[in-house]
Formats: structure tokens, C-alpha cells, sequence
């Protein structure tokens, strides 16, 4: 295993190849609730937009299209925050990181928190409009634990998604099914998660007093997990 300074020297002979790191995120947010993440050297950082899905498509069928953004010619990492953990744990189907990491996310569906669960075999969610969830607590109720300019890039963001597609990701996690772990991951999850609480699933990596948002607010920790999991590659 090569030390950061190792990888730094062999990137400067150019003995070492760069890895891409893919980042997918989650729900309600875009590459910007990455800002905080910084990668070791020797890896570069690819950010994947959203694509628009089909109006009954399911969530494998939708990360398997995002899929194909992915360079596969090369060894590439995987990164999905929150909901997009739930769509690398899918990708993982079709294509093989060498190591796929979940922030504030889950890798299979029984880990679900039990309501959530419920929530769509009764298909309670049909009920509520994606403009009532756009401004609802499920994406305003951490704001107040992040910085305050955090705060208003993340109001940015959720002012910015496309209700259509808010309606489409709700109807598909609350469907979704998988019991198929990534070969090879890294789960960090916080111990104070609302949204996802961790009782419900079994992270390698937890954070102390984290939320759901401890990417922007817990930044510091999160980044020397992934760089502790990226640099055991070598």
C-alpha cells in the first residue's frame, strides 16, 4: 500500500495512473453538496448529473441508464450520498468499481426504515404533491445544523430540481427492492440520521452526533474515511 506522499512521488514520475471517482448525490441536490470533499492525490473527482427518467421507471432501470456515464475502460470509484448510495448499490449490477462508497445512504432495501417501508406498500406517497414535498420538511428539517451558507445553497438546490423528478425519485425509492450488496463498500452513516436513522442498517464507518446532512457539516471526518479507503487500493 502506497503512503500519500508515495502516491504523490509516483504521480510526479508518472508511474501511478489518476483514478476517477464518480459521485452521484442525493435527492434534491446536485455536485454542489460535494464542495467540501476533498480526494487524495492521485484521484479526480467526476460528478454525475441527474437524467430524466421515465414516468413509471424503476430505480435499477434508472441506474442502469446513469450507468452508462461511467468510463468502464479503466478502474474507477463509486461515491453516492443518500439516495444516490442507493443508486451506486444498484450500478454495482452492471458495472464493478474497485470500491464503492454510501454516505448517508443504504445498500439494500430491507434496510429502509420500517415507515418508509410501509409507506410504499400502501402507496401513501401517491397522496402527497411534489411541490407539497418540495418545500417539506423531508428536505428543509437539517438545514438549521448546516452553516448558513450551506443553508441557502441547499435552498438553492431544492428551488432548482424539477418537481417531475422529485415525484419520480419518491414513487421509486419507496419501491425499490434490492438485497444485493456492492463487492466491495464502504458505508459511512451518522449516528443522529433522521431520514435514514442508522438502527435500521449496518454501516462499516459511522460519525458521532452526525445528521443526514454531514457531508456539508462533517465534511472533515467523512474525507478521511474516503481517504483512508481509497488509498488501501493500492
Amino acid at each position: 500500500m502506497y503512503s500519500q506522499a508515495d502516491r504523490l512521488r509516483l504521480l510526479i514520475v508518472g508511474r501511478l495512473k489518476i483514478m476517477k471517482v464518480y459521485f452521484i448525490s442525493g435527492l434534491g441536490a446536485d455536485k454542489r453538496v460535494f464542495k467540501n470533499i476533498r480526494l487524495p492525490e492521485g484521484y479526480v473527482a467526476v460528478f454525475v448529473d441527474w437524467i430524466n427518467p421515465g414516468i413509471h421507471e424503476s430505480l435499477a432501470d434508472y441506474s442502469r441508464r446513469l450507468s452508462q456515464k461511467i468510463d468502464t475502460s479503466e478502474s474507477f470509484a463509486l461515491v453516492g450520498l443518500s439516495m444516490g448510495g442507493m443508486i451506486a448499490s444498484e450500478i454495482c449490477k452492471y458495472v464493478k468499481p474497485t470500491i464503492t462508497i454510501i454516505i448517508s445512504g443504504i445498500p439494500v432495501s430491507s434496510h429502509f426504515p420500517t415507515h418508509l417501508r410501509w409507506a410504499g406498500l400502501l402507496g401513501i406517497h401517491r397522496l402527497i404533491p411534489a411541490k407539497v414535498l418540495k418545500s417539506a420538511s423531508i428536505f428543509r428539517s437539517s438545514f438549521v445544523t448546516v452553516s448558513a451558507d450551506d443553508r441557502v445553497a441547499l435552498k438553492q438546490m431544492v428551488n432548482e430540481i424539477d418537481v417531475r423528478f422529485i415525484d419520480w425519485a419518491i414513487g421509486a425509492i419507496v419501491r425499490w427492492r434490492n438485497e444485493t450488496f456492492p463487492s466491495s463498500y464502504v458505508h459511512i452513516h451518522g449516528t443522529r440520521d433522521k431520514l435514514l436513522p442508522m438502527r435500521f442498517t449496518q454501516p462499516t464507518d459511522f460519525i458521532e452526533r452526525a445528521g443526514h446532512l454531514m457531508v456539508l457539516n462533517r465534511a472533515k471526518e467523512i474525507n478521511l474515511i474516503i481517504q483512508r479507503s481509497l488509498l488501501s487500493l493500492s
